[in-house]
């Protein structure tokens, strides 16, 4: 009388590791692309502030509380310079005010971008510049 082994499930997929040249799609990426995706389709800079505020409540990596940090505030610089941009417009400054708002958001989730893609933390997460 043979005893006929049960044969064993194959083993789970494993994750294949980041590749040195490929793009990783962490939770600070996808709130940068969504921040820069905002200057062509508007809403998505909400979206991504949303995100940010619930991301950060949820269990991460320590890199990633110093992104949430700096990506938020990158928001409230946004949101802000872009209502005093167009209340002085008036008086012709608001178009300079918006336009170092953009340079200034677009920088800043550029920055957060390439950090997030090395899984570095943001230097100075509560500074207003760069």
């Amino acid at each position: 009388m043979t005893d006929a082994v049960p044969p064993t499930p194959p083993p789970s997929p494993t994750p294949p590791p980041a590749t040195p040249g490929g793009f990783d799609m962490n939770r600070p990426t996808i709130i940068s692309l969504l921040y820069l995706s905002s200057f062509i389709l508007g809403v998505t800079a909400l979206i991504g502030v949303i995100l940010a505020f619930v991301w950060k409540g949820e269990p991460h990596e320590d890199w990633e509380e110093t992104h949430y940090q700096y990506l938020i505030n990158t928001f409230w610089i946004g949101l802000v310079g872009t209502i005093v941009g167009i209340v002085t417009m008036i008086v012709l400054v608001g178009f300079l005010v918006l336009l170092a708002t953009v340079a200034l958001c677009v920088v800043r989730s550029v920055l957060s971008l390439l950090k997030a893609q090395k899984r570095e933390p943001m230097p100075n997460p509560g500074t207003l510049f760069a």
